[in-house]
């Protein structure tokens, strides 16, 4: 697989995973940070392999603080998109990886996301050459709404979990990327949760596991 450090949980080495959830984090971040929340999930996914690599780039606030998929020194939407579309390559490398090494289908797999790495599921899913199990995407954004409705996409499930208090991505942005991919018609659903600002609860935690339960037992 391409270097990037990877932190798992789930069956021991030696035994054949069912499933498999691919974590990406956010800016800033790390794949041991997203990690954290696989035990909470796992209770609910039996057999199911979690994955969180670090991003494959060192965070631009300075050495030692993380990693990053791209650049965010503009919220400018282009400039965001061209970010997410030079960072797809190297995560597809990934996941094509990933899937030889397991011997696992597009279909056994589902990404995760988290503000930057919902960014990047969001975009990556549904333009794999086969569509994967689904998308979970925590506090993120939709870049390139108006390439949804391609034909060529995959309309994979997605589930969409917003704080309605962040201040770091907007709770407007949920709604903006449910009301596009709802309207290209992608079987979505998801939440706002009132006070909770840019992180994840235990009512999105809860959601989000009977969200991959229903996707990676179909």
């Amino acid at each position: 697989m391409p270097e990037m450090k990877t932190y798992a949980f789930g069956p021991a080495q030696d035994e054949k995973p069912r499933k498999i959830v691919l974590m990406l984090h956010g800016y800033g971040s790390n794949g041991q940070d997203l990690i954290g929340l696989a035990p909470y999930l796992a209770r609910e996914l039996p057999g199911v392999l979690f994955l969180s690599p670090d991003a494959p780039q060192p965070f631009e606030g300075g050495p030692g603080f993380g990693y990053q998929w791209f650049s965010l020194r503009s919220f400018d939407t282009d400039y965001m998109l061209e970010g997410a579309r030079g960072a797809a390559p190297v995560l597809n490398a990934y996941i094509d990886a990933l899937l030889a090494q397991t011997g696992l289908a597009e279909s056994d797999l589902a990404l995760l996301g988290f503000s930057q790495g919902t960014m990047m599921s969001l975009y990556a899913g549904p333009r794999r050459p086969h569509p994967v199990a689904g998308i979970l995407g925590y506090s993120g954004a939709l870049l390139a709404a108006e390439e949804m409705a391609d034909p060529a996409l995959h309309r994979i499930p997605v589930c969409l979990i917003h704080g309605e208090a962040d201040d770091v991505v907007p709770v407007s942005m949920y709604h903006d990327a449910r009301r596009a991919l709802e309207q290209a018609r992608y079987p979505v659903e998801g939440m706002t949760i009132p006070g909770l600002p840019h992180s994840i609860d235990e009512g999105g935690i809860a959601y989000g596991a009977a969200f991959l339960q229903k996707i990676l037992s179909a």
